[in-house]
């Protein structure tokens, strides 16, 4: 194959999601730390997830399809990886959509378009990551081309390049080094190519098993749920709902599941649900009339609603307007506690996410658009979110401002210093340096055994961490927190604050707070419930 049309690039992509999908475990399992944040293979397979259904529904215009796949892969992006990849997948969209023919001098180019972009993306480029594998892969790319019309040839020695440069990744950041891995970001990319390469060479890629959920439970029969929905996105404008009672004796199962077509055809969101002897019905539809005469066939109505949802949403959007803030704020947490600090500190919006649920950014688009404001200051309050917020900037018409907190106490202290009175470029510049003083550490369990930072890790024992890096371990949590607050403090801390998590009791912190308050008596200590997962205690020492 030497030429590929849009069908077979299409399938290429489809391939390549599929084969990082079914690896994603092995790839999160070369994460670096022994913390339960190995979540690189999970961001990297829903960042391509995002890029491959926005594609299907693109149509099969190859401009089309390249913009779709583009897009898709930077609204899903999750994480630095998963950023990362989008940029990479966005480079090399650019570069095919102005070839005249897909041929391996043409991807080969489009190689070098998706190095350029994806090292622009990052403020500061680190070698030994996901862009040392897409760099050297690009550069070697055009001799492998020159070489090869044939695609598959082509890609399999790009591969091996790939594989080349990933096994020296660890010689390029030492921190790999000590834990015995490669990158995890680079081995996303080469599963991803891996996809490419087995679709042209007919070799199946393994399906990942499907794990069951639950079921999602039936909607309660005594009450209709509330519709809103964005005034410009309404396609049926009368929310229809009522209950079929007395329901006529020849009236079967088979005979509501009619109704239920007949509905679907006037309208959508329907539920036809009951039993031959009460039915309960919602539709969205531009006929009201024909949902009540079709009804009317089978039984009595009772409790007919019909509400005018374009003019409800007119109400809502000048609510809204009304209720406009000159500078809004979004954080990213998880934890109720913690949720509840942000939220009493005016933040408007949170989105839930941290160590091993990265937002994606269209997630943290969707909630920027929430925010009631045309300037919003966004606290990502984790390293691996700062990127994926920042991207947030090329798709809204807000001002978005990213304060790049890692940590949740810097997020506190950043949204403690917000002035509702100063203008958002203000405040972003004042929130930017309200927590360079704020020292944070964590208290976890390691998820594997492993030799790093100078300590022998096993599996389950107790860890502390500073600024990612291991600075204490010892038997229990509260142990590890002091160690790690002996790290952390010095003649000048005057504040110790801890965030114990859903694993800790008001009991057992509180003990830790008063044995704190004794060892640091020149200190205040506050303890606040923050009820995260994962990590026991989140440490602030100013």
């Amino acid at each position: 194959m030497k030429v590929l049309e849009t069908p077979k690039l299409v399938e290429m992509f489809e391939g390549g999601y599929r084969y990082l999908k079914a690896n994603r475990n092995y790839v999160d399992s070369l994460n670096v730390f022994p913390v339960p944040d190995g979540d690189t293979g999970i961001n990297m397979s829903l960042t391509m997830e995002s890029a491959i259904k926005e594609m299907q529904a693109a149509g099969e215009d190859l401009s089309d399809v390249l913009t779709a796949l583009a897009r898709g892969a930077l609204k899903g992006a999750r994480g630095n990886s998963g950023v990362i990849l989008s940029q990479i997948v966005k480079g090399i969209c650019k570069s095919l959509a102005d070839a005249r023919s897909i041929t391996t001098k043409a991807f080969a180019k489009a190689l070098l378009g998706a190095r350029e972009i994806a090292y622009n993306a990052v403020t500061k480029p680190k070698e030994g990551t996901i862009l040392t594998v897409i760099r050297y892969m690009a550069e070697n790319a055009q001799q492998i081309a020159s070489k090869n019309a044939s695609f598959i040839p082509f890609l399999e020695q790009l591969l091996h390049k790939g594989e080349e440069i990933l096994q020296k990744t660890p010689d390029m950041l030492p921190v790999l080094k000590q834990a015995g891995v490669v990158d995890a970001g680079g081995r996303g990319l080469l599963c991803v190519f891996q996809g490419f390469y087995n679709v042209l060479a007919g070799v199946e890629i393994p399906e990942e098993d499907i794990q069951p959920t639950e079921s999602t439970p039936a909607p309660a029969l005594d009450a209709f749920g509330s519709d809103e929905h964005d005034l410009e996105n309404i396609k049926f404008a009368y929310c229809t709902e009522y209950f079929i009672i007395n329901v006529k004796r020849h009236v079967t199962e088979e005979d509501v599941e009619k109704l239920r077509d007949k509905l679907m055809e006037i309208g959508d969101c329907v539920i036809a649900i009951g039993d031959i002897s009460f039915i309960k019905v919602h539709v969205h539809t531009n006929q009201p009339n024909r949902a009540l005469y079709y009804a009317l066939q089978l039984g009595e109505l009772d409790r007919v609603k019909i509400e005018n949802m374009l003019e409800q949403n007119r109400a809502i959007q000048k609510q809204r307007e009304a209720s406009k803030k000159p500078v809004g704020m979004l954080a990213i947490c998880t934890g109720e506690g913690i949720e509840k600090i942000f939220r009493d500190l005016s933040v408007d919006e949170i989105i839930e996410g941290g160590q091993t649920m990265n937002p994606s950014v269209e997630d943290i688009l969707t909630a920027v658009d929430k925010v009631h404001s045309d300037n919003v200051i966004i606290l990502p309050n984790n390293g691996n979110i700062i990127l994926a917020a920042e991207k947030v900037c090329e798709l809204t018409q807000k001002n978005v401002y990213v304060i790049p907190t890692k940590e949740i106490p810097q997020g506190v202290r950043a949204a403690l210093s917000f002035d509702p009175e100063q203008d958002a470029q203000t405040n972003a510049e004042t929130m930017r340096d309200s927590f360079a003083d704020v020292r944070c550490g964590q208290v976890t369990q390691a998820v594997r055994t492993t030799e790093l930072d100078g300590f022998s890790i096993a599996e389950g024992d107790f860890i502390g961490l500073d600024a990612k890096q291991i600075v204490a371990k010892a038997e229990d949590p509260e142990q590890t927190c002091r160690q790690v607050i002996a790290k952390l403090a010095d003649e000048d801390s005057e504040v110790i604050t801890l965030y114990y998590g859903q694993d800790v009791t008001q009991e057992q912190a509180q003990a830790l707070a008063e044995q704190l308050e004794d060892e640091y008596p020149d200190c205040d200590v506050a303890c606040y419930n923050g009820g995260q997962p994962n990590y026991y205690y989140l440490i602030s020492v100013e």
